[in-house]
């Protein structure tokens, strides 16, 4: 059998990075973990690193005290992303930081298991374009995009009429809009069917993350947004549809898992047996439904799909500003409706900034946080 393939893994101690190394634990016979990164959790770092052994390890936050010989601060991401025994990179890593590893990794002619969505939100057109420039693969780990992906096996782009990706509508999903706007933080990080880390557990409470998943499916996929629904799923075992102009439709189903999309990221296109999902037992999981989205009651939806059809500076404006948003919201000094409203105010005053080049998305990125935290703060 060959040897193991290596895997660097940017965020091995959030959500996704757990998952994951629990499915290369399983695969260790396929995958080994060379390098590893995290933001700021060093202990757990360390027991991770204890366990998996990888050539490299690297902490983003170069303030917390960390162990001799690790890789500090935010370029620890591309050292991980770049580390010569990685052929695959799983980028976890949330937020816009992610995306100058993803490019690093790009340029090397790597697969890029990518869950972490702003990557392709804040630049999709230059990060598509690297990607065929220099032979790299950019696989998706999100459920909803692995299910479209699986979906399209063998099929060609001029086949597809339509993507629908599923919601499971979060935990206000049924709340009137006088209540959702006063939800606490507790309230938003009740969600239904997922554990996932904070901040996307609140934008799944707004949808902002369905907004997100819709922009990074169009530069994905290469489908317009006028192809690409979104429909409330609250079982959460759809995880997408792609409807063909034939008529027929292919759903991919399974139980809420990321360790299936994860996996198949590292294997694609093969399938290989693994333990890690229990067997799917129809009967058990009782009915299936399926609801529109109440767009009023959560505009992040159709705001952050409208920045994904300006295109230019405007999804990535959407993307900072929701992020800082949320981290005010997250720290009690915004209301749930806040985060809407400020990103709202944001797209408003500087969507029409340039977006041509990297630079000029970083500066819209940096714009946008600052000027969430200036209205916060005039309001305070």
């Amino acid at each position: 059998m060959p040897s193991p393939v290596g895997v660097a893994l940017l965020g091995a101690t959030g959500s996704i990075g757990k998952s994951a190394l629990k499915v290369l634990e399983r695969q260790r016979d396929r995958f080994v973990p060379v390098a590893m990164t995290a933001n700021g959790n060093a202990a757990a770092l360390a027991e991770q690193v204890a366990q998996f052994g990888p050539a490299y390890v690297g902490l983003v936050q170069g303030s917390v005290e960390a162990p001799s010989g690790w890789g500090r601060g935010p370029e620890c991401l591309v050292e991980a992303a770049t580390h010569p025994d990685a052929s695959i990179v799983i980028n976890a890593v949330v937020g816009a930081a992610g995306l100058p590893a993803t490019l690093a990794a790009l340029r090397q002619g790597k697969r890029v298991a990518l869950a972490n969505k702003e990557t392709l939100v804040v630049a999709g057109d230059i990060v598509t374009r690297t990607a065929r420039e220099h032979g790299a693969e950019l696989v998706p780990v999100d459920s909803e995009h692995s299910a479209i992906l699986q979906c399209l096996a063998g099929r060609q782009p001029h086949e597809v009429k339509r993507l629908i990706l599923t919601a499971s509508g979060g935990p206000f999903r049924t709340w009137p809009a006088e209540r959702i706007a006063q939800a606490t933080r507790a309230d938003a990080l009740k969600h239904p069917t997922w554990q996932m880390g904070s901040k996307i557990t609140i934008d799944s409470a707004t949808l902002a993350n369905k907004a997100l998943e819709v922009i990074e499916a169009h530069h994905l996929f290469g489908v317009p947004y006028d192809r690409i629904e979104v429909v409330v799923h609250p079982q959460s075992i759809i995880h997408s549809f792609v409807e063909f102009v034939d008529g027929s439709v292919l759903a991919q189903m399974g139980v809420p898992s990321m360790e299936l999309p994860i996996l198949y990221a590292l294997t694609w296109p093969e399938r290989v047996a693994d333990t890690g999902v229990p067997s799917f037992d129809p009967v058990a999981l009782g009915g299936l439904t399926f609801e529109h989205v109440r767009h009023e009651q959560f505009p992040m939806l159709g705001l952050g799909i409208s920045a994904g059809r300006a295109g230019g500076a405007a999804p990535a404006v959407f993307n900072a500003a929701n992020e800082e948003a949320v981290a005010q919201f997250l720290a009690g000094a915004l209301s749930f409706g806040g985060i809407a409203e400020r990103v709202a105010e944001a797209l408003q005053d500087l969507a029409g900034a340039p977006g041509d080049s990297l630079e000029t998305l970083l500066a819209a990125d940096a714009a946008a946080r600052d000027h969430v935290k200036s209205r916060i703060a005039q309001e305070a």
